[in-house]
This record gives structure tokens, C-alpha cells and sequence, in this order.
């Protein structure tokens, strides 16, 4: 399946952009959820995106971003601490809640899932928590660089390799460990709770999934990755943990079956069409209409990334879209055992002169005109002049008429909006 993603920034605990993304589902959004990654990882790991992916086939928008200093966004990692990563993902929270819709579902793998236990409690709108591979003590993050804590402590700061790459490690985040307690918050979580961990798993040992089921009420699962490495490396151990995921969080953050869900997602969200630069390539836009996501883009001829259809064809869809449901209307109004409705339509821009069908006074301007053509197939056992009656109803079409008459679009400065 195609994900959709829309690149977002928001603004971190520490003033710094921080840079994320959206995976949307190709239909309605019957829920969102917020992805913490693993200790100096970044939102683009391969487990992440495999997750996402798998959220996004039942429904899911997954937002995941890259904590302060990491990956794409700003700031200093060496100035950051647990608490700051905390505050890093109550802002990105927010900022569904602002701009989307908060989320029901948090996810968070290795320090990553720590975090997300100890800031549930902020994110009120979240049914359900799953963690992969967490610690139950945020401190044991320290043992990826053990062999420095002397220097760290004595000297300030003491830059330490992971994952083969440096970074800057201050006392000051060693002396911010100590003041979380993760049992506590796991005890006092109140959400639905599902704990990933490998048997194996060499980073975070299985005692720390152990310590955070026990001090977890329930509703409480546990699932064991068997051979999976710490970073689900393998593939196949990634699209399990995606899989398991997907089908576990459902009844908590979809309370009602899908096809009530569709029905009120599609009654949702502001009024009028909502459009958005998605970051990706030079057009690519995405279209908010209430709950449905909608991916608008140029041909690759003229610099797009011919992702989605052009403003224009979405124009002609609303137009082919409009005559089939004008038409299919009369016919059950009328009676008229009507089969099927297909319609093609086309757009050209053409000089007035050269149109047939253009009034006297369009020629007479001699500018280009957009001209739109409809091929109408009915499907059906009716005669002759109930067919032509059919035809003659696509013109009552409001999409038609709209395109014909004289409209008024009316700008406005959003900021002007806001100060009225």
C-alpha cells in the first residue's frame, strides 16, 4: 500500500524546529498516533516506518518525529535531557491536537517507550500504549556508554559513541535520569498497555518488560519477539511487531465498527477544503476535506512528482462525480431501471475562436477558454428518448452550473482572520 506522508515541523521543548512526518492511510483517519523512536535513533528507522505502514492499512495516521539534536531537526542533542524529550512529545501531541487530531495511540520503542510511559498521563485523549523493547529504569540508558560516566561526572560532559556515531553526553542528563520513575507511572498509566520485548535482546534486558507488566493494571498484554535483536534489524521481525500492533490497538482507539466509522469521519472536521504543502518535491499538496485525505500534484513534466491528480483533474472529477450522482437522482426519482452510469471527462485550454460550442460573446474576447467534455455511458434496458432525457439532466448537474455561471472567490489573509 502507498503511504501517504505529509513532512511537518513544530516547534521543541527547547525552541528548535523539530522534524517530522505524517503517514496517512489511503481512506478516512479513524485515528492518530504518536511514535517516539529509540535512544539516538531517528523517526526514519527501518521498525518505524514498517509500523506506521502497517497502522496506516487499519485506518491509522502515524505521526513520528526526531527528538531535539537528532536526525532532521534542530537543536543541540548534548543540551537535552529525559525531561526535555518528554516535553519534546507533549508538543507534538499538541500539535496534533491543533492541527489534526490528538492521538489515541502511543508507541514508543526502547528509551522511547519509557518516555511514552511517563507522558501518557498528559496525553488524556490516548486509549492505549505500546512499547517495544523498554527500559523499566530510564537510567539504564547509561549503559551504552558505561566505560565514560566517570568523565561525564567529573569533567561535565565527555563525548561518548553510539551506534558508531558521537555525540556530547552532559552530567546534567545523567542527574535528570534519576528524578523519573517508570513503575510509578506505569502503575498510575490507566490506559490500555501491550509490551514488546525480545528474550534475546542484548541492549534492554527481558527483566525490564517483567518489571513494567507487573506494575501495570489491566488491561495488560504481553508478546515475546523470540529472536529479535533490539532494533528489530531482521525484516521479518519488524512487519510482526507492526502487525501484532495494528491488530491489538483497534478496539481500543476504534470504538465503533468501520462502517459507522467512515460514515461519521466523513461528517467530521472543519467546513470547505483545507490545502497544505506536504514538503515532498516542488507541488505536492495535501487536500483536508472533514476526515478524508486527499494527495494533489503536477506531472513530472512540469516538476512535480505526478503523485495525485492535478488541480484540474480533481476539477474534472467533480465534474464527472457530479453528473453521475445528478443523473443517477432522476433516475430513481423517475423510476428509470438504470444500470450503471459511467463518465469521462477531459479538459483542454483553447482559444475561443476555435470553439463551437462557445457563445458569440466568448469568441468575440479571442482569449483561451477552458473547455470540459463529457462522454456519458448509461447501462440500461430504456428507449430512445428516455436516454436523451438522461443526457439532457447531466446539464442540471450544480458542478456544471457552477463551472458555467459567474462565480466570486473571495481572498483573504488568514492573519487578518485571526485579529478580527
Amino acid at each position: 500500500m502507498t503511504i501517504r506522508a505529509i513532512k511537518l515541523s513544530f516547534e521543541g521543548a527547547m525552541g528548535a524546529s523539530l522534524s517530522a512526518r505524517l503517514d496517512l492511510p489511503a481512506g478516512p483517519v479513524l485515528a492518530y498516533a504518536l511514535f517516539a523512536h529509540c535512544f539516538t535513533c531517528t523517526k526514519d528507522l527501518t521498525a518505524t516506518r514498517k509500523i506506521s505502514q502497517a497502522l496506516n492499512v487499519q485506518g491509522v495516521a502515524v505521526l513520528r518525529f526526531d527528538f531535539t539534536g537528532l536526525g532532521g531537526s534542530g537543536g543541540d542533542f548534548g543540551s537535552t535531557s529525559f525531561t526535555s524529550n518528554l516535553e519534546d512529545l507533549r508538543r507534538a501531541a499538541q500539535y496534533l491536537r491543533d492541527e489534526f487530531e490528538a492521538p489515541k495511540l502511543l508507541i514508543g520503542h526502547s528509551l522511547g517507550g519509557a518516555a511514552m510511559l511517563a507522558v501518557a498521563k498528559d496525553i488524556p485523549e490516548a486509549q492505549a500504549v505500546a512499547t517495544i523493547a523498554a527500559p523499566a529504569d530510564v537510567a539504564h540508558v547509561t549503559e551504552n556508554f558505561a566505560a565514560k560516566l566517570d568523565e561525564i561526572r567529573k569533567a561535565g560532559q565527555a563525548e561518548v559513541s553510539l551506534s558508531g556515531r558521537p555525540f556530547t553526553i552532559k552530567k546534567q542528563f545523567l542527574d535528570d535520569l534519576a528524578g523519573h520513575d517508570i513503575e510509578k507511572s506505569v502503575s498510575q498509566l490507566h490506559k490500555a498497555l501491550l509490551v514488546l520485548h525480545g528474550p534475546l535482546d542484548q541492549t534492554v534486558g527481558i527483566d525490564n518488560a517483567t518489571r513494567i507488566f507487573t506494575a501495570a493494571k489491566h488491561p495488560k498484554s504481553f508478546i515475546s519477539l523470540d529472536k529479535a535483536d533490539h532494533l528489530l534489524r531482521a525484516s521479518e521481525d519488524a512487519a510482526y511487531v507492526a502487525g501484532v500492533i495494528a491488530a491489538w490497538a483497534r478496539p481500543y482507539i476504534v470504538k465503533t465498527d468501520a462502517a459507522k466509522s467512515l460514515v461519521a469521519a466523513a461528517g467530521e472536521g472543519p467546513d470547505g477544503v483545507k490545502a497544505r504543502e506536504t514538503g515532498l518535491g516542488k507541488f505536492q499538496t495535501m487536500l483536508v476535506s472533514g476526515r478524508h485525505r486527499f494527495i494533489a500534484d503536477e506531472p513530472e513534466a512540469v516538476g512535480g512528482l505526478d503523485s495525485g491528480p492535478s488541480p484540474y483533474d480533481f476539477l474534472a472529477s467533480a465534474l464527472g462525480a457530479c453528473t453521475s450522482m445528478t443523473i443517477r437522482m432522476y433516475a430513481d426519482r423517475k423510476k428509470i431501471l438504470l444500470d450503471g452510469i459511467s463518465v469521462q471527462v477531459s479538459h483542454q485550454k483553447i482559444h475561443a475562436d476555435d470553439c463551437i460550442d462557445c457563445s458569440e460573446s466568448a469568441r468575440e474576447h479571442g482569449a483561451k477558454i477552458d473547455r470540459f467534455e463529457r462522454i456519458i455511458t448509461l447501462h440500461g434496458d430504456f428507449d430512445d428518448d428516455v436516454r436523451q432525457r438522461l443526457i439532457e439532466i447531466a446539464n442540471k448537474c450544480p458542478v456544471h452550473q457552477t463551472l458555467e455561471g459567474h462565480s466570486v472567490i473571495v481572498t483573504r489573509d488568514a492573519r487578518d482572520q485571526q485579529e478580527g
